[in-house]
């Protein structure tokens, strides 16, 4: 056997323990203990079933601004993340691309943003203001624009004159209303209620993902994400 073909055993045997241990430190990095209170009211209805070791918080509602891909697709991941977060740009700019080319416009994935504000107020405002862009039908758009001018270390200035140049640059037409709704209490409020759902799932760093109850933690490679995908479409298949 060549050395060649040899160094390529060795890199796919690599690759596959990754993905292993990844969704084993996953699993008990977010397994909720037995004294861990139940989501609050104000969370996801979807959120009442489980998979596997991590509660299902899919939202699953026709029209959500902050999702990629058809409703009824037999694989959702959850990403809980925060805008202020480096490893988030990372995935948005680099991993998530290419699972939309792959999966989401084949109707087998849909991405579910979920916030969990990490980084305090600034992340917040960040997170508030996205939903507002949403409101008026830009919140992906709002949301590249944003990760696409975060730094490559540290962490995004998430002033309120560059949050409203990013709407601008995402297209938001109305950007009275923009400033109304990413002020508002009732948009504080809600992104309030989803880090809640977060911490108590146990996620306690962004980003974090959750496929059909697998849980993810890190930015990882592309690769490991495909293989926990076809995992989960292969028993939805079956199931």
């Amino acid at each position: 056997m060549s050395s060649e073909s040899t160094r390529s055993r060795e890199v796919t045997v690599l690759a596959v323990l990754l993905a292993v241990a990844v969704v084993i430190i996953g699993m008990l990095l977010m397994r909720p203990s037995a004294t861990t209170p139940a989501p609050s009211s104000g969370a996801p209805s979807a959120a009442a079933s489980t998979r596997g070791t991590v509660k299902d918080t899919a939202r699953r509602l026709p029209g959500d601004p902050m999702a990629l891909g058809r409703v009824d697709a037999p694989v959702v991941m959850v990403e809980y993340a925060d805008y202020a977060c480096p490893f988030c740009a990372t995935f948005a700019l680099e991993t998530q691309p290419a699972l939309v080319k792959k999966y989401v416009d084949a109707g087998v994935l849909r991405i579910e943003w979920h916030d969990l504000v990490i980084f305090g107020e600034k992340s917040q405002r960040a997170a508030q203001a996205a939903r507002a862009a949403g409101a008026q039908g830009k919140f992906w758009e709002f949301h590249h624009a944003l990760f696409a001018a975060s730094p490559g270390s540290g962490h995004t200035d998430l002033t309120d004159d560059r949050l409203v140049g990013f709407a601008t640059a995402a297209g938001v037409r109305d950007l009275p209303a923009f400033h109304k709704a990413m002020t508002s209490s009732a948009v504080e409020e809600a992104v309030g209620r989803e880090t809640q759902v977060a911490r108590q799932l146990g996620a306690t760093s962004t980003p974090v993902f959750v496929i059909n109850g697998t849980p993810v933690v890190g930015a990882q490679p592309a690769e490991v994400f495909t293989q926990v995908i076809d995992r989960a479409a292969a028993a939805a298949t079956q199931g």
